[in-house]
């Protein structure tokens, strides 16, 4: 399936409330951050907003003076998450409640014996637009498979209420003033997206009177997706559209940056608006002051170079490209300029100097490259580790044992704060996701020798025993994955082949697979 026919995912209706301290200081206000459970599937480990999706009854909820019934719906669903969340209720005729009685209701709320509709009725509790200042509505960008349209709503903590996470989607949370908590994502502390930083930045300045004005300046705010996405400080996430596979749909095209040099990794898009969209970004950067280093291709895959020839021609066609040996050998139509060995530190001299160490890892391809800022704890994983989708190990180019050896080794790395890999957003749980990954290629392994032990002999019927949380669509992809790991389990002596190409357990081993 080619982009042509994918489709990214329709956002879902959501709500995030930027809560203010009470009485904070108008110059240097104090903001209640969370940070997202490391299990949760969407923004696992980020630092946001309390927030979430909005539920089908939210629009039940009268909210007096609000304009329309949708932004009704929206306060109504941006303060419910905020007392399931949080604990904090915003409503006319609180002030009354105890501690207890809020904790109560909350109990009342999340055991289902009331809805929200219903607990705000039955104690005379009613909510005002007055109370919820609207600054922004930002739209997940296409190339996440979960997406969200989210309405961003200011607002005041009421007195003698303060914030508690509650176990569940969040995993911390603390008052922090905006410029000290935008500090810390600058200094590689933290990951987080767009909004979030906007955010900080704006409330940075002040609660000056042209405070909404400046959260509202930029077109990110009025439901125009970012191209731009900035996770972590110098790395630049350009995701364009490519013929990948589903449930992915676009390529992350990586500009590494400092005050004078740049580095451009996977400009991986066919089309020519995507092209012209990418060229238009690095001229922008080009036109503050830095030249391009080069061109750096993670692999050969063709959602990862469509875009490198037209990208040298935006440009005069003197943009070097670089990549590893093995992938510089198989591909015909691009000119690689400069060869990456293993272990190969890449230096952008400027502000602030970057360094990234080259290493080789082959499984997804032979020449696979990953690099790593250790300074900074970053690892762009190229298709070894994704945001979105799965990695498919297909043979020749692709061998399960050094894809495990790989990503073994990535799993040794010192000081890894955030991967970023070729499809998706940034993983801001690295050492999760590499263990992730690890035991579920070995889970996988163990079912597919239980297979053929239990007399599955080829691809297809492994497929059919084996892969049964996998759409039909998407078998003739798992047979190529199926047969990288027998090719494993055949070198461990734990299978074999017969004269007419099917598998067979070995009869003389009857162990498990090597991890």
């Amino acid at each position: 399936m080619t982009e042509r026919t994918a489709s990214s995912a329709a956002p879902k209706d959501a709500a995030a409330i930027i809560l203010l301290r009470q009485d904070t200081d108008p110059a240097n206000p104090e903001v209640f951050w969370v940070k997202r459970s490391d299990k949760l599937a969407f923004l696992g480990g980020f630092h946001a907003f309390p927030g979430g999706q909005i539920d089908s009854t939210d629009a039940d909820v009268h909210v007096r003076n609000a304009p329309s019934p949708q932004t009704a719906a929206m306060i109504s669903g941006a303060a419910r998450e905020l007392f399931e969340e949080l604990g904090v209720l915003i409503v006319r005729n609180g002030e009354t409640l105890t501690k207890g009685q809020r904790a109560s209701l909350l109990d009342d709320l999340e055991s289902g014996r009331m809805a929200w509709p219903d607990l705000l009725d039955h104690y005379q509790l009613h909510l005002d637009a007055n109370d919820f200042t609207y600054v922004g509505r930002w739209v997940t960008p296409p190339f996440n498979a979960r997406r969200f349209d989210t309405w961003f709503f200011l607002v005041n903590c009421p007195p003698r209420q303060e914030p508690n996470v509650i176990a569940g989607e969040l995993a911390s949370g603390e008052w922090i003033t905006a410029a000290n908590a935008y500090d810390s994502w600058l200094n590689d502390q933290v990951v987080a997206v767009p909004p979030t930083l906007h955010a900080l930045r704006t409330l940075a300045a002040g609660l000056t009177p042209d405070l909404v004005e400046r959260f509202l300046s930029i077109p990110h705010a009025h439901g125009e997706h970012a191209r731009r996405i900035t996770f972590r400080p110098n790395y630049v996430c350009f995701p364009v559209r490519t013929p990948t596979r589903p449930p992915a749909t676009h390529t992350c095209c990586y500009l590494v940056h400092n005050s004078k040099e740049l580095l451009i990794f996977d400009p991986g898009s066919p089309y020519e608006d995507e092209q012209q969209a990418l060229a238009e970004c690095v001229a922008e950067m080009i036109a503050e002051g830095r030249h391009v280093r080069e061109i750096i291709l993670t692999h050969l895959h063709p959602d990862h170079i469509g875009g490198v020839n037209a990208l040298k021609a935006q440009f005069g066609g003197d943009i070097p490209v670089a990549a590893h040996g093995e992938t510089a050998s198989a591909l015909s139509d691009i000119r690689v300029d400069h060869l990456i060995e293993d272990n190969e530190v890449i230096t952008l001299e400027g502000e602030p100097r970057i360094e990234l160490r080259a290493l080789h890892t082959p499984g997804h391809a032979l020449g696979h490259l990953c690099f790593h800022d250790d300074a900074r704890g970053v690892l762009l994983t190229g298709d070894n580790i994704v945001g979105v989708g799965s990695v498919l190990i297909d043979p020749p180019q692709g061998n399960m044992r050094t894809y495990l050896d790989s990503l073994r080794r990535m799993r040794s790395l010192p000081n890894l704060g955030v991967l970023m890999g070729g499809h998706g957003p940034a993983i801001a749980t690295p050492y999760q996701k590499i263990d992730e990954y690890i035991s579920h290629r070995l889970e996988r392994e163990r079912h597919i020798l239980e297979a053929v032990r239990t007399g599955a002999s080829t691809p297809t019927e492994i497929v059919l025993s084996v892969y049964t949380d996998v759409s039909p669509k998407a078998h003739a992809m798992a047979e190529r994955a199926v047969i990288a790991h027998l090719e494993k389990l055949r070198d461990d002596g734990l299978v074999k082949t017969g004269e007419s190409g099917n598998w067979f357990p070995a009869a003389d081993r009857l162990e498990s697979p090597s991890p």
